[in-house]
């Protein structure tokens, strides 16, 4: 996993050329760019992530002023209560856990439990013991620690619905500031326990089975996954706002919005192999491509041998193969266009699931923009848990959800004359062997 830290309130100091204008307005951070890398991770954050550790909070009412009486007859203060005679207790707020204690009855049908968390109860259940270590906490003398279940309960319930927390404390009994800090424990933990195996770059083995399966449906030889880059909305933040805002989201929505961005490349079963997240929503799929760590990976030769498919938004490199997208296409030209939107669709497609069964993606969220990555790392991850062992989304009417990222033609549409003769060559072969298909006859 890539993680860097990066000074939110001054931009111009990564970014000079694209926003001159912020260096005027914004402070300026002496503080250093730190990056870390690793060959093997696959994951790359763009925001600050937090590590801190977060346990559960006691509550207790405030105990009333206790000021001097002054004495009617004397005219004096009178001393107060000795302390042994002051009777002092701990107040905790009685919460009813009802809803929860019935979602967590072995007798509740797994179907309607897959409805509420977006997962099988056996999932849910293999979810808690790999958390366990990290999130198990002990009882004290003021209270009786949270159990494993609850926490991890309150975690998914808040990435599946999106529900604001004032209504999560509700329903699972607990303090908002508990809930709050449940969430950002629970997905730190799968992060840090998690990510590794279900989220990470494929070895030589499992490469080679991906390009082999995307050629014997596409007939396109050496695809390694599929890509793209989708946004999810923010609340407007106090520094650098205008980097996060997203003109294409405003104006279908008829209101200002402001998102970040979540790169993703997945294999023919639409499971994610490398993230890039939370580069502004102002900047283009292009750029965030640039910004990635996958880029960064095909600049040291990594890439060789292989293409990553995306839209008409990326550009055309010796590593990335996207459609034609000029006017008064040939025969193989469209027929080869047919093909790479079957390998997108599987992105997208994905991508789709993602949104629909972590609702926290469609709407803005109550989580600060640096833990938004332990946030979005996590949904990519049980992304990648749900998928593997078969998950299907229960359909709902009240979870309808459509996909809208608009595909903005890449300002370089080719920046690679080898990429170009390469791609005529696989459009050539596609529709001279009759592996292009006939819907555009």
């Amino acid at each position: 996993m890539e993680i860097s830290s990066f000074p939110f309130d001054d931009l111009s100091q990564f970014y000079p050329t694209p926003y001159p204008q912020i260096a005027a307005n914004s402070p300026v951070d002496s503080s250093p760019l730190k990056k870390q890398r690793s060959e093997s991770e696959s994951v790359d954050f763009f925001l600050k992530n937090t590590d801190t550790a977060v346990t559960g909070v006691v509550t207790t009412a405030a105990q009333p002023k206790r000021g001097l009486k002054r004495s009617r007859n004397a005219g004096q203060s009178s001393a107060p209560a000795p302390a042994s005679a002051v009777n002092r207790r701990m107040w905790v707020k009685d919460r009813s856990k009802d809803w929860w204690d019935k979602c967590s009855h072995p007798d509740y049908p797994d179907e309607e439990f897959k409805k509420s968390f977006r997962m099988s109860k056996a999932t849910f259940n293999m979810l808690c013991e790999e958390l366990d270590p990290l999130i198990n906490k002990k009882d004290t003398m003021l209270r009786a620690a949270i159990p494993v279940r609850h926490r991890v309960a309150v975690c998914i319930w808040r990435l599946a619905t999106g529900e604001p927390l004032r209504e999560v404390s509700k329903r699972f009994g607990l303090g908002i500031s508990t809930c709050h800090k449940l969430v950002l424990e629970v997905c730190t933990a799968i992060r840090n326990t998690l990510m590794a195996r279900f989220l990470q770059w494929p070895d030589d083995t499992k490469l080679d089975a991906i390009k082999e399966e995307f050629k014997s449906k596409t007939g396109i030889p050496n695809v390694g996954g599929a890509i793209y880059t989708t946004h999810i909305p923010v609340i407007a933040p106090k520094a650098n706002v205008g980097v996060y805002f997203n003109k294409r989201h405003t104006e279908r929505n008829q209101k200002t919005s402001y998102t970040v961005t979540l790169q993703g490349m997945v294999d023919p079963s639409g499971i994610f192999t490398d993230v890039c997240i939370g580069w502004p929503g102002s900047f283009s799929d292009e750029h965030v491509l640039e910004k990635s760590a996958l880029f960064k990976r095909a600049s040291r030769g990594l890439m060789k041998d292989m293409w990553m498919v995306g839209n008409s938004s990326y550009p055309l490199m010796d590593w990335v193969l996207v459609p034609y997208s000029h006017q008064n296409l040939t025969w193989a030209q469209h027929a080869f266009n047919e093909k790479v939107g079957e390998i997108q669709k599987v992105a997208k497609d994905s991508f789709y699931r993602l949104k629909k069964r972590w609702g926290c993606l469609q709407k803005r969220t109550e989580v600060k923009l640096q833990e938004l990555p332990i946030v979005l790392g996590a949904c990519c991850v049980l992304h990648n848990i749900c998928e593997t062992r078969k998950d299907e989304i229960v359909d709902d009417p009240g979870n309808s959800f459509e996909l809208f990222d608009d595909e903005v033609l890449s300002e370089n549409v080719a920046k690679s004359s080898t990429a170009v003769q390469a791609r005529d060559q696989i459009a050539h072969h596609l529709l001279h062997h009759g592996l292009g298909g006939n819907t555009f006859l």
